[in-house]
């Protein structure tokens, strides 16, 4: 696939432009989504920073075999830019990344990125009311408005496993997957049985003389209902988008208010795995030992036959030690590898913090995130005026399609620079009266959810103090309406 990067005008044609009334970082689904809101709304004096050379986030850096999306296509997309002829009901990696770069084209928004370019710093003027941005390279930017949208799938997590430094073979994460290398004939360990794993371990499991999957816990799975998309959805898009925000919306209930109602789910995952694991023993292992939904619901079709082959081995607990020629179990098994694939996700909770943010007083973001990240509708942060955080604190989802929280979220912040526009304002800053109060509200609300009562430690909670800093404690749609208008007496608009 070209890099949008490779057809964007040469950078030297462009006018140089330091001088901006918002700058993103990031130009993934929420960074392009800003974007395209803004631009909608006639606010153009905007740029794009992205440190890759080419678009994409998540979409761009995971290319591992068997890749694709979890959510159905029509919602896992841009509710003001559908399209119509998705492939399947879930697409893969590559139409997703496909569909990002038709909407930066069609939108104009090639033209107002600038590719390979990271930045290092940013700093609020209070005298100037403006945000000082440096990149890794000096470049340095003057913005009114500051929108980080970095994502919070990006950095990936490699375990530091005794001995893992000796490994002689190959050894990667499946975010850093190595397309030069050929499996085939090769003895494969796989650490972790997330998201991922789930995907890429079916893929490959024919290839390779022998595969060993390491899971700490077993994940909850259900069927995946993907089949090629009809010619009807494409002539009724917004029907069976709507359709499908309804029945994923449906099941928020179970996840937020009374666990007990996923117990069909739970019958329906446990009747999935008897099918297709006919071995007890295995069956047993693969039996997850906390609520289902406490942590990440995944979906597949294809994972437990690919763990029936008889060439495939799977081991539970921590991984005990790594030798130049093998993994060792937590049992003391000593399992023979060429290769060592890591599936053990992404860190979703340092990601804006790395870079150097500076907001009102010289206070670092680091400091006012010590005891884990917080923000106000996860968005705007107290002590750091006109900055804006797409997919922040407590905004992920367990149920539905994350792309409907950052268009609310979008849409959120477009309302507060407009606010401040039209009113001739310098800056829009939460009160840190009011941030206090809603975040001590989404740990009480979070502390009924599964997540935190369903007996799992999962990376939805932070890692230094436990707290839930990653999942919204409510419905998709308690989210929307509280986004929908700015609450001007919730904020110093100065």
């Amino acid at each position: 696939m070209t890099s949008l990067a490779e057809t964007a005008r040469d950078v030297d044609t462009v006018p140089p432009v330091n001088e901006l009334d918002v700058l993103i970082i990031g130009a993934g689904f929420s960074g392009l989504g800003v974007a395209a809101l803004l631009d909608r709304a006639g606010l153009r004096s905007f740029r794009i920073l992205e440190a890759s050379h080419d678009l994409g986030g998540t979409w761009r850096d995971n290319t591992y075999p068997g890749c694709a999306c979890d959510i159905p296509s029509p919602l896992y997309s841009y509710s003001f830019d559908q399209k119509s002829d998705w492939t399947r009901l879930f697409a893969p990696q590559p139409e997703i990344l496909a569909y990002l770069h038709d909407v930066a084209r069609r939108r104009g928004l090639t033209d107002r990125t600038r590719f390979g370019t990271q930045v290092a710093r940013a700093d609020w003027d209070e005298a100037a009311a403006r945000w000082e941005v440096i990149t890794t390279a000096g470049e340095h930017y003057r913005t009114r408005f500051l929108v980080t949208a970095v994502g919070a799938l990006h950095h990936p997590v490699v375990p530091k496993l005794p001995g893992a430094e000796t490994f002689a073979g190959p050894a990667f994460h499946s975010a850093n997957w190595d397309h030069d290398l050929d499996l085939t004939g090769k003895r494969v360990a796989v650490i972790g049985t997330g998201a991922s794993a789930i995907q890429f371990v079916p893929a490959i499991v024919d290839k390779v003389e022998a595969m060993a999957v390491f899971q700490r816990t077993a994940p909850w799975i259900l069927p995946k209902a993907d089949r090629p998309t009809e010619p009807r959805h494409r002539l009724y898009r917004w029907y069976v988008r709507k359709r499908l925000f309804w029945i994923h919306e449906n099941r928020a209930a179970g996840f937020v208010r009374d666990p007990s109602k996923l117990a069909q789910t739970a019958r329906y995952a446990r009747g999935l795995l008897k099918r297709q694991v006919p071995s007890e023993p295995l069956r047993e292992l693969l039996t997850p030992d906390y609520a289902i939904g406490c942590k990440r619901l995944l979906i597949s079709n294809d994972w437990y036959p690919a763990l029936t082959r008889p060439h495939v081995s799977v081991h539970t607990g921590s991984v005990r030690e790594v030798r130049p020629d093998a993994v060792v179990a937590a049992d003391g098994t000593v399992v023979p590898a060429d290769v060592l694939i890591y599936g053990t996700g992404f860190d979703a909770h340092d990601n804006v913090t790395r870079m150097a943010i500076t907001g009102r007083d010289g206070v670092r973001l680091t400091d006012a995130w010590r005891d884990g990240m917080a923000a106000y509708l996860g968005t705007t942060v107290t002590g750091f005026p006109n900055m804006f955080v797409m997919t922040g604190p407590n905004t992920g989802l367990g149920h539905n399609s994350q792309i409907v929280m950052i268009e609310a979220q979008a849409r959120h912040l477009l309302d507060c620079i407009q606010r401040v526009r039209r009113r001739g304002g310098r800056s829009i800053e939460v009160r840190a009266e009011v941030q206090t109060s809603y975040n001590e509200w989404i740990q009480q609300r979070m502390a009924s959810t599964v997540w935190q009562s369903g007996g799992c430690r999962s990376w939805y909670q932070d890692p230094g103090t436990g707290r839930h800093t990653i999942l919204w404690p409510d419905t998709t749609i308690a989210f929307l309406r509280r986004t929908h208008r700015v609450r001007t007496a919730n904020f110093h608009l100065r």
